[in-house]
């Protein structure tokens, strides 16, 4: 029988520290193969998205659907599987639940562009939106980062009260704030994980700011406003997950950016700079890649 793996015994295989070393291996593998992603509207707003990626020794495929109808219900926006299989035998190996590997795998590679670009790494951290990609960001920063105390925002109050509790589990100062663009000031790191359907960050950023933005994946998906965008493009640096983003990344599209210009992750791992000057903003839109890389990790486990 393959195992097929629920949130928490997904969870269990995917610990930040190692799944961040996966991640910075497998850009460095080229052997990787990473076929351009499917995205099929199904109605009523929702997609069914297919990403097939492999290795060496692995093929895998995220099928997931996301349904952004579900935002605010007791269903998850984001519902499937990560299939893995053996290339060698083409037996397949393992199945992991798809909304925890893509939670995880998203905040894991928010960690490692907050460790290589962060000017400031201890926060405190904003996060703006308290929904699953707001919990494994919180989860990610505090053990990657050593951040200590966390602000909070959210359309829905008692999402946020839960998030800023379950941050307190963790040894976490919490506090929920009703406006993200007055904590702007106080907070050096700031993660966006919103259903993205507006903006929800205009001010402009500390000087020292670095802010992952992760809502958005399509052009017409937002959350930061355009002088944001370009605040940062002019006085810091714009960085990408992935070339994919060129026609992702709604943000940067939206706010008139050449996504075909800037630097992308794999290039801040192989090729490292210098430190950054200004406020970095990390742009992520998701790649196969990412699950790859997760898929490689639960498989040692």
């Amino acid at each position: 029988m393959t195992p097929l793996l629920d949130a928490a015994a997904t969870a269990m295989r995917l610990p930040y520290p190692a799944l961040v070393r996966e991640i910075c291996e497998l850009l460095a593998d080229d052997s990787v193969v990473i076929p351009e992603r499917l995205v099929q509207p199904v109605g009523a707003g929702a997609s069914l998205f297919v990403m097939p990626a492999m290795d060496r020794r692995i093929a895998i495929t995220k099928l997931i659907t996301f349904t952004p109808g579900n935002a605010g219900t007791a269903r998850p926006a984001i519902q499937g599987d990560v299939v893995v299989f053996d290339v060698a035998s083409g037996e397949r190996t393992l199945i992991l639940d798809g909304p925890t590997v893509t939670a995880r795998r998203t905040a894991a590679v928010s960690l490692l562009a907050a460790q290589r670009l962060a000017p400031e790494k201890q926060g405190p951290l904003l996060i703006v939106g308290a929904g699953a990609q707001g919990r494994s960001h919180l989860e990610a920063f505090a053990q990657g980062l050593g951040v200590r105390e966390v602000f909070i925002a959210s359309r829905g109050v008692a999402g946020a009260q839960a998030l800023a509790a379950h941050a307190r589990t963790l040894g976490l100062r919490a506090t929920v704030v009703p406006e993200p663009n007055a904590a702007l000031t106080d907070c050096p790191l700031v993660v966006t994980c919103t259903p993205a359907n507006g903006v929800v960050l205009d001010a402009l950023p500390r000087g020292d700011a670095f802010i992952a933005a992760v809502g958005a994946f399509t052009p017409r998906m937002v959350e930061l406003g355009a002088q944001f965008c370009r605040h940062c493009a002019q006085h810091g640096s714009v960085v990408v997950d992935t070339p994919q983003a060129v026609h992702e990344a709604g943000d940067l599209l939206q706010a008139g950016l050449d996504a075909g210009s800037l630097r992308t992750l794999r290039e801040i791992v192989i090729s490292p700079r210098g430190p950054q000057q200004g406020p970095v903003l990390f742009k992520s839109c998701g790649w196969a890649g990412w699950d790859l890389a997760a898929a490689r990790l639960a498989q040692r486990g």
